[in-house]
């Protein structure tokens, strides 16, 4: 007799880890549907491409009516009372989960390796995937991004190691528990505790106490590996009751790296308490990543899953994430590179990045203010230093979701803010209007950056485009 599959239904599917844990159950034998409104790409178009069917808008008749289980992202606009489906979900008496509950389960009985901080641990984790991955490993992973090596976000692997990307932000719009709390760490790596999400996390007390708590979680064979370069990661290490080991990019750390060389393939020496470990290479562009491959050798070695020449063949092929400052032309000589800049250090990153690779070159940016941290009045003062060495910088509208529930800035606010600063700055009011400003603008000889974590509304596919057509090599 045949066994029916499992069904699970997906309420705001689009997401990175709602379509990551779809696949993790995709595989393992579950039957998937979905929903979504006000999704852009890439995650809508990977979501096509796993064959992971979803249904535009949220109806009560999007959930199946055998459905086994329900999961509900973290929206704004995911809440009962002004969501249909979601009203209906909560009524039906199924079992309903979030995401990270799920991966609770996913993950129970395996080594867990939590990637986690403000900034870096997208790349982190699907750095360390990689590398067990190219020695045939097969690890497991969930990564909150789309990985250039990898053709899947997330993976059921055969090997004893799953890597996570470990996220602060509560789990869903009933459970303030953060996210990497559910995910039955066994080793932990953090790159950063520099305040974010502010409209949760109202103090740097606030954003802290999440981290302080998973590392008191660690069992007793665990390992934290931190960045003990970015001052607040310091502060909560007295917190560990297990091995703790440190690393940056100075030599104030356990693992360190020295004699870095920039260019288009960056070199550097992998540094253990001033001896030399192994010489690598990466293709990935800016010091912060340098920083976060130290890290990540740090635990690949101290946790013996990869020996040195292991190591090398994983970093020098890893082709990076995508929208974590790939490149997005294809045959233009100006070059256009998109940055994930949710955060001020994200985006800070992203700039620093472009000036060490492209020093010769004029910088553009078009910034788009997503995320709570940019639209907030009481953080109008980062737009004093963010752009610092920019040439010209295109100011888009902010983002309007959850707007009422905060101090939201206007563009002609954050406009002026960049102007006091003494930065070259403009506004762009709609898609078309900022085409026409870059065809106008941009010259031979400049580099573009669009830094966002939303999508500009089409503008991160066709800017690169239009500068393709118009600078084509």
């Amino acid at each position: 007799m045949e066994t029916k599959s499992k069904k699970a239904h997906f309420i705001g599917i689009c997401g990175v880890g709602m379509s990551a844990v779809a696949k993790l159950l995709k595989d393992s034998g579950w039957e998937i549907t979905g929903s979504d409104d006000g999704f852009y790409p890439p995650i809508s178009d990977y979501l096509v491409a796993i064959g992971i069917p979803f249904a535009v808008g949220y109806k009560s008749e999007n959930i199946p009516d055998d459905v086994d289980m329900i999961v509900i992202g973290k929206n704004a606009k995911l809440v009962p009372d002004t969501n249909e489906e979601v009203r209906y979900a909560l009524e039906l008496g199924v079992d309903v989960k979030s995401f990270p509950q799920v991966l609770q389960e996913i993950t129970d009985g395996a080594h867990n390796i939590i990637c986690a901080g403000s900034h870096g641990k997208s790349t982190c984790s699907s750095l360390m995937a990689w590398c067990l991955h190219n020695t045939g490993k097969d690890p497991s992973f969930f990564i909150g991004a789309i990985p250039f090596n990898f053709e899947t976000t997330s993976h059921l692997g055969g090997g004893e190691v799953f890597v996570l990307e470990g996220d602060e932000y509560p789990s869903a719009n009933d459970d303030d528990t953060s996210k990497f709390m559910y995910y039955n760490a066994t080793d932990v790596l953090i790159t950063s505790v520099e305040h974010d999400h502010v409209n949760v996390f109202k103090t740097q007390e606030d954003f802290s106490r999440p981290f302080i708590n998973l590392i008191s979680t660690l069992p007793e064979e665990g390992l934290l590996v931190i960045n003990n370069s970015d001052e607040q990661a310091e502060k909560i290490i007295p917190y560990s009751n297990v091995r703790t080991v440190t690393y940056s990019v100075d030599g104030k750390s356990d693992w360190t790296a020295e004699n870095i060389s920039f260019g288009e393939t960056t070199s550097f020496d992998l540094m253990y308490r001033g001896k030399l470990v192994v010489g690598l290479s990466t293709s990935a562009i800016g010091k912060h990543n340098v920083e976060n491959i130290v890290g990540v050798s740090a635990m690949l070695l101290e946790k013996k899953l990869l020996n040195k020449e292991e190591l090398v063949s994983g970093i020098e092929t890893y082709s990076g994430i995508v929208r974590r400052l790939d490149k997005k032309t294809k045959a233009s000589k100006v070059l256009v590179y998109e940055g994930f800049g949710s955060s001020y250090k994200k985006a800070e990153a992203a700039i620093a990045a472009m000036k060490l690779h492209f020093p010769d070159k004029k910088l553009v940016v078009v910034f788009e203010p997503h995320t709570f941290s940019w639209r907030n009045r009481d953080y109008i003062h980062h737009y004093d230093t963010i752009f610092n060495g920019v040439d010209r910088v295109y100011i888009y509208k902010p983002a309007e979701q959850g707007s009422g529930t905060h101090a939201q800035l206007t563009q002609e606010e954050i406009v002026g803010r960049v102007r006091s600063a003494g930065i070259d700055v403009d506004y762009i009011k709609d898609e078309k209007e900022g085409l026409e400003i870059i065809d106008k603008e941009v010259k031979d000889g400049d580099v573009v950056l669009l830094l966002t974590s939303g999508n500009l509304d089409g503008m991160v596919q066709s800017i690169p485009k239009l500068l393709d057509e118009k600078f084509r090599n």
